[in-house]
């Protein structure tokens, strides 16, 4: 324990509000955005995810999964978006090029360049000092974080569970309510008192 330097370790971001950024981006249209901000989504949700490189193996089907279920996110009200450390040519390159041939084709959400690596320290998942790990943050309307996960590099995301997480979140805002292990959307929730407690496991 004594050899341990715990001012390296990095703190949870759920709670706070979500470290702000101007980047460029590639976006759904292949134009490039050379202002791209996290704040210009306030009063939207956003699922910022990070993923290690383009042109890699696990990264293209997490960000294939993701485009597949744009549609989900747009009825929830909530921008996807993702970033890795690599440039925002090498990302239209990727998406230009064919899925059958390696690529991701034409993604319908932004792909933000942090090639100076400053987004992937102000969030917490450089790693190595190179590479983003698979961190996922979930912000509210206001732009605070209300859900992390991070995963190692050879550990792939489930779509769905960040959809249910959503669904969670407006859910608490919607009815006060809180939601308990294995909730879905339709489920039965649980009031956070003593009587809300009895009545769900009654």
């Amino acid at each position: 324990m004594d050899n341990m330097d715990f001012d390296f370790v990095p703190m949870p971001l759920v709670s706070t509000e979500a470290p702000d950024f101007t980047a460029t981006a590639v976006m759904p249209d292949n134009t490039f955005k050379n202002d791209f901000k996290l704040s210009d989504y306030r009063g939207k949700y956003v699922v910022l995810f990070f993923y290690p490189l383009d042109f890699t193996f696990v990264c293209p089907s997490e960000i294939l999964a993701f485009n597949r279920e744009v549609e989900e996110f747009n009825k929830r009200d909530c921008q996807l978006i993702g970033i890795s450390v690599d440039s925002h040519f090498t990302h239209l390159a990727w998406k230009e090029t064919e899925i059958e041939k390696g690529g991701i084709g034409n993604v319908q959400y932004p792909l933000v360049a942090d090639i100076k690596k400053e987004i992937s320290r102000a969030y917490g998942v450089l790693h190595d000092d190179s590479v983003a790990l698979r961190g996922l943050f979930l912000i509210d309307k206001d732009g605070n974080v209300q859900h992390q996960v991070i995963n190692n590099l050879s550990l792939g995301r489930n779509v769905d569970e960040v959809l249910r997480m959503i669904d969670a979140l407006q859910f608490t805002e919607k009815y006060g309510e809180v939601c308990p292990a294995n909730w879905n959307k339709g489920a039965k929730a649980m009031k956070a008192d003593e009587n809300g407690l009895k009545e769900y496991f009654s």
